[in-house]
Formats: structure tokens, sequence, C-alpha cells
């Protein structure tokens, strides 16, 4: 199984290094993934509070909490533990064309972490909770065609990300209503 999931990443890999954009675009989607360092969330809470008040913020917030603790436990003991090495330290030229966060690939973070919050908003907040999930998912990708994730880092991160998510509600629920 090991071996199916390595040969089906480095083939996915290897299709979409074959794309390649602009450089004013490369520049563009560079600084977008960037986003997923945690920055697009200061935007995210600035919204929050100017459209709909320092309540639904503060409210919101709460939910997130132990979501996002969820997640980063997560996260931690399958990095640590799978210690999947990334595109960039195993096949031959091949570089990170943006800086990965942390040594492992397994988990992608960026999927993950920023997914649990992005369904967290996307519970509260519909009509525009579909975009904070939507850009992890094209930050994954992202980090695939950059060299530093593999195709199932990012699948794991997105059913990691709505696993944290679930597991925060039943958490929030329990503790917090």
């Amino acid at each position: 199984m090991k071996n199916l999931i390595r040969d089906f990443d480095t083939r996915f890999f290897y299709f979409w290094r074959r794309h390649s954009f602009s450089p004013k675009v490369n520049n563009f989607l560079r600084f977008y993934t960037r986003l997923g360092d945690g920055y697009v969330w200061v935007l995210v809470v600035a919204c929050i509070y100017f459209f709909h008040g320092k309540d639904a913020l503060f409210s919101t917030v709460k939910q997130v909490i132990p979501v996002i603790l969820i997640s980063l436990a997560l996260y931690w003991v399958l990095k640590l533990s799978i210690r999947r090495k990334r595109p960039f330290d195993l096949l031959k030229g091949v570089n990170a064309d943006v800086p990965p966060l942390d040594k492992y690939s397994f988990p992608s973070g960026h999927v993950m972490n920023n997914l649990a919050v992005g369904f967290t908003i996307l519970a509260k907040f519909p009509q525009i909770g579909w975009i904070v999930v939507f850009m992890p998912i094209t930050w994954g990708f992202l980090r695939v065609y950059y060299g530093v994730h593999w195709l199932s880092d990012i699948l794991g991160g997105l059913l990691l990300g709505f696993l944290s998510f679930w597991l925060g509600q039943v958490v929030f629920g329990l503790f917090f209503q």
C-alpha cells in the first residue's frame, strides 16, 4: 500500500509540475500560498468584526479554539510519528520553491489547520465560509506544485482538517454551550 501511494504521489507530482505559470502569475501564487502561513486569518477576523460585530467574533473565536487545539495536536503527533520526507528531499532536481514551515511532509498543515478553522467559519457564516474552505485546498495544490508536499499530504490534511473541525464542534458543544 505504501508503494502504491508513493507511486501515485510521484506520478501526480510530475504531472502537476509539467504545467508552468508566467513569472507574474508565479509570483502572485507564491504570495497567495504564503497567506496560508496564518496571515489570512487577520483579514477574516477583521471581516467578521466589521460585518457581524464583536459578539459574533467572540462566539466564533470560542468555537475555533477547541478546533485548532485538536488540529494542532493531531498535526504534530502525525508529523513527528510518520516523518515523511518532502518531494524536494527525495526527488533529484526538485527544489522547494516556497519555504516549508517544518521538516516533514504528512499531513499538510496548510491544508489541515486552515481547513479546520475554515470549516468552523463555514458552519457559522455559510455566505462567506466557502472562501476560507476553498483557499486551503488551493494552497495545498500549489504546495505540491512548489515541491514541498505530495498529493496524499493534501488529501490527508483535508480529511484530518474536517475531523478536527468535527471533534472541535463536539468539544465545543460539550463544554461551551
